[in-house]
């Protein structure tokens, strides 16, 4: 089981996605979640917190932004701490877009398709020593 401790801000537009991530989340030892619809409640759950979320997962299309914009947003003010960006483009698209985001600085770990692979999450964060 992973540390209780490790705080992740799920932000997902669908609400049967979202439930299916955050039940993903527990089965692989994650507790502390706070679920967000969109940008707007996930600004709101940050402002919240005294502390940076640990990770933000996040789906990239999200309405009136997107996950990308959202994701330099929380980090340039410090919200958060690490990222996993979700969507159903094709792998070497979103290879790509990994790729881009970390050459601009941005605390990106990966860019996974969805739905959620919860082994492949769970071997990005272990090989994050999170």
């Amino acid at each position: 089981m992973q540390d209780n401790k490790f705080s992740i801000l799920v932000v997902e537009d669908h609400p049967f996605q979202l439930i299916a991530t955050q039940m993903h989340l527990n089965r692989m030892g994650y507790f502390r979640l706070t679920p967000a619809l969109d940008a707007n409640e996930a600004r709101a759950a940050c402002e919240r917190r005294s502390e940076p979320f640990d990770l933000l997962l996040c789906d990239i299309n999200l309405p009136g932004t997107s996950g990308v914009e959202l994701l330099r947003e929380l980090a340039s003010a410090g919200r958060i701490r690490q990222a996993v960006l979700l969507s159903c483009r094709e792998e070497d698209e979103l290879r790509s877009l990994q790729q881009d985001l970390k050459a601009r600085g941005l605390p990106v770990l990966a860019c996974m398709t969805k739905p959620l692979d919860q082994w492949a999450l769970m071997r990005t964060l272990e090989a994050e020593g999170l």
